[in-house]
């Protein structure tokens, strides 16, 4: 006898109510690329030449999330029962793993140019980091409060902040460059730019294997879960009990759960439910939960048991 609760498998994802201020960010980010892109031209900065690497990374990213997005918007099917909402996940993941590729090469040509140096324009690679700097601030301010509800969002949203610290470091290599000629500063902030990159994209793309891999969620432990459900009247034993997140905001959790005898005989088996549906929700905010009611000594007959 299994039950579920909560929201559909069609519910809109964290992203999609934050779908404008991507689309107006990822116009911005379009728009700072083509200058970091003259600039680097002119000035021959590699820094903000990896910069604008960044940037076309970051715009390729916000593309994929925007998809993404739209992709998760989709309707459930008998094929895909819960939509394309995981797509935003594989975003996340993917962004992820182009910008640790990108700090890697950005490292390698800084390191080439350790060995081999070349002329840097300082007042062009200023200007240049400035207008980068203006627009991922504003960039940063419209996606903050999305970041929190959605992985794929926070990983837009950390790209951004990349950018934004790699803009700043830019800005005070080009002043160094500008006021002393030490043109060794580009490499040497192209360096501290990838190594600002790495951590950040590494968590990211480590949270988004947990949830592909079906990891229990963050915050979430099944101990205190099964023993929350144990405490309500009528339940003697829990086992098969699986929590995963579908995306970001939809936790889902299963289990078996063992009834006394006569609960479902008796048919008082339907508030039970409830219950335990309303101690999920309320204490481990699942929302949507599938639980199998069965008699005791049922177990047995059930085969291979994973918990």
């Amino acid at each position: 006898m299994g039950h579920g609760h909560g929201h559909g498998h069609t519910t809109p994802t964290a992203a999609a109510a934050h779908r404008g201020r991507l689309v107006v960010v990822l116009l911005l980010t379009i728009g700072v690329l083509v200058v970091e892109v003259i600039g680097a031209a002119l000035s021959g900065s590699l820094a903000l030449l990896a910069d604008a690497g960044h940037m076309a990374t970051d715009a390729a990213g916000i593309a994929l999330a925007l998809f993404a997005v739209w992709m998760a918007g989709k309707p459930a099917s008998a094929r895909r029962t819960f939509g394309y909402q995981r797509a935003e996940i594989l975003a996340a993941a993917i962004n992820a793993v182009v910008l640790l590729a990108l700090s890697l090469y950005i490292i390698y040509e800084a390191v080439r140019r350790f060995a081999d140096p070349e002329p840097v324009g300082g007042t062009v690679m200023l200007v240049a980091a400035a207008v980068g700097l203006a627009a991922n601030a504003v960039g940063l301010w419209l996606l903050r409060p999305g970041q929190a509800e959605s992985l794929n969002l926070r990983g837009a949203y950390l790209e951004v902040l990349g950018d934004l610290l790699a803009s700043v470091a830019v800005i005070v290599a080009a002043v160094v460059i500008a006021l002393t000629g030490w043109t060794t500063a580009d490499p040497i902030v192209s360096v501290v730019i990838a190594l600002l990159i790495v951590p950040r994209s590494w968590s990211l793309l480590r949270e988004a294997v947990d949830i592909l891999l079906e990891a229990v969620p963050r915050g979430v432990d099944l101990e205190e879960v099964r023993r929350h459900l144990l405490e309500t009247p009528g339940v003697i034993d829990v086992h098969d009990l699986h929590a995963w997140t579908i995306t970001s905001g939809l936790p889902v959790m299963s289990a078996h759960v063992v009834m006394a005898d006569g609960v479902l005989v008796d048919g008082s088996f339907g508030p039970v439910l409830d219950r335990l549906h309303e101690c999920l929700a309320g204490h481990f905010d699942v929302e949507h939960s599938t639980l199998q009611l069965e008699p005791a000594g049922h177990a047995d007959h059930e085969g291979a048991r994973h918990r």
